[in-house]
């Protein structure tokens, strides 16, 4: 009975360490780089700063409706390819707060970024409304049809 004993815990011991080596060794190669990995995407926009600009233009573009959704989808994808989150987030900044009064208003207004990025959020901006909306950019709400 020892003998089997013995034996037994020696097998799975056996089987034990070579299951340990396979998977150290399995864990020890490197996964091979294709371009599909080391490829940077083409823009970083979030999903909620999608979400955000897709609602807020279907608002100003005549409502929520598949028309709509179908040609702010198709602004936001545009303008993610031209300018990065960054430029963009800070683009939106400036040209929403530029208006304030006074001093307040100067801090958006007067750095020399500020005009940089405004007028290139604009040009984006323009580019994606001739591109992805028809009629200049006024698309019919669903109660027009």
């Amino acid at each position: 009975m020892k003998f089997n004993t013995i034996a037994s815990l020696m097998v799975a011991g056996a089987l034990f360490a070579g299951c340990a080596n396979n998977t150290v060794k399995q864990q020890a190669a490197p996964a091979p780089q294709t371009a599909a990995t080391t490829a940077q995407p083409n823009n970083d926009f979030p999903t909620l700063t999608r979400v955000e600009y897709v609602l807020s233009w279907m608002k100003e573009k005549g409502g929520s409706n598949y028309d709509n959704l179908y040609h702010c989808v198709c602004a936001v994808d545009k303008i993610a390819s031209q300018m990065s989150h960054e430029e963009f987030m800070q683009a939106e900044t400036f040209e929403t707060n530029k208006n304030l009064a006074g001093e307040r208003g100067g801090v958006f207004r007067d750095p020399p970024q500020s005009k940089t990025l405004r007028d290139k959020l604009k040009a984006v901006n323009d580019e994606a409304v001739a591109a992805c909306f028809p009629n200049g950019g006024k698309v019919s709400s669903s109660k027009e049809k």
